[in-house]
């Protein structure tokens, strides 16, 4: 059914937990895995003030952080036998981000892991999987 699962991840203890299943499904499905993360737009506004780094380095810094996060992800769904290459791109909000990185990689899915708060608390955090939910035609699969 699917063939190109798209996993966000952003380090967390439960995206790794969501890394497991999602190997999981993939190898079940014969499907390709694509992690990926969004990192952070530059966060400085561009002035004359040096106490901040160059957006240069900034990007260079955050994409190779984001750059080892997935080659663990890499690496566990290569010992399971599911192809796999990660993906890093900057977006403003993450969930953005990760829409716009699985309609131009070509994923049928998007795989996500939830936190699951509901009431209040959901409401003012503010769930990237719900925006994700909301705002995509691509079916999401959400792990809790």
């Amino acid at each position: 059914m699917f063939k190109h699962i798209l996993l966000p991840v952003d380090g967390s203890d439960l995206s790794h937990k969501a890394v497991s299943a999602a190997i999981q499904f993939a190898r079940t499905a014969a499907a390709r895995l694509t992690p990926y993360m969004c990192v952070e737009s530059y966060p400085y506004a561009l002035s004359s003030d040096s106490s901040h780094e160059k957006r240069e380095v900034y990007q260079q810094r955050v994409e190779a952080e984001a750059r080892q996060e997935l080659a663990k992800v890499e690496a566990a769904a290569a010992l399971a036998g599911v192809p796999c290459t990660g993906h890093v791109s900057s977006a403003s909000v993450p969930y953005q981000g990760i829409i716009h990185a699985a309609g131009e990689l070509g994923c049928d899915v998007i795989f996500m892991a939830s936190h699951g708060r509901k009431g209040l608390s959901g409401l003012l955090l503010g769930s990237e999987t719900q925006k994700v939910l909301t705002h995509t035609d691509i079916p999401v699969l959400v792990f809790r």
